[in-house]
């Protein structure tokens, strides 16, 4: 009689958990698509899932008993991810230090997969610290909310306003000298508010 009752809640969570991996899984795929090397985004995708699994009564906005919405679980499991993320670049770093120690050569550095395709932006996107880059790409592909944002970076949502704010002006002066006419508009038009 024991093992059915316990069984109960294992299959309950078992649900929970795969009805949060039908909202998430494929936001956090592009999530680590946009941010990963090729080779790692699967890995580290597994890498959340396997987080979120195991901190599954920690997922704010989860109900107990319904499908979630979107945007209640999602700023939080793109934090979970963003951390799986670190992890792994912070191994692969461990790694090639210690291969370039043993073979006593520095390794020639990766290409990043951006580099063919709108170059002119991903270099203008690299002038960013780490966290305002993070901050404009979780508003510009994620499109979240500031209140979003500041869940998954854990500042303040006004620190992300500002931040923000601060980031798109700064590329916007930057692509402005590398392209020569203003940032996202086609010459002879007049300036945008963002």
């Amino acid at each position: 009689m024991e093992s059915i009752q316990n069984q109960e809640p294992a299959r309950c969570r078992e649900r929970r958990y795969e009805a949060l991996a039908r909202v998430v899984a494929q936001p956090l795929h592009r999530y680590l698509v946009r941010r990963a090397d090729a080779g790692q985004v699967d890995d580290v995708l597994a890498e959340t899932m396997l987080v979120l699994w195991r901190r599954l009564d920690d997922v704010p906005g989860l109900p107990k008993d319904a499908a979630p919405a979107a945007d209640d679980v999602l700023p939080w499991c793109y934090g979970v991810a963003r951390g799986c993320l670190a992890n792994a670049r912070r191994a692969d770093r461990r790694r090639l230090r210690l291969v370039e120690r043993l073979l006593h050569v520095a390794s020639p550095p990766q290409p990043s997969p951006h580099t063919t395709d709108h170059e002119e932006l991903h270099t203008a996107l690299g002038a960013l610290g780490e966290v305002d880059r993070e901050v404009v790409l979780l508003w510009a592909w994620e499109e979240l909310t500031p209140r979003a944002i500041a869940e998954v970076t854990g500042l303040s949502p006004n620190a992300v306003s500002i931040r923000l704010h601060r980031a798109k002006k700064k590329l916007a002066a930057i692509l402005e000298r590398k392209i020569g006419t203003p940032a996202g508009q086609a010459t002879g038009e007049g300036r945008s508010n963002w």
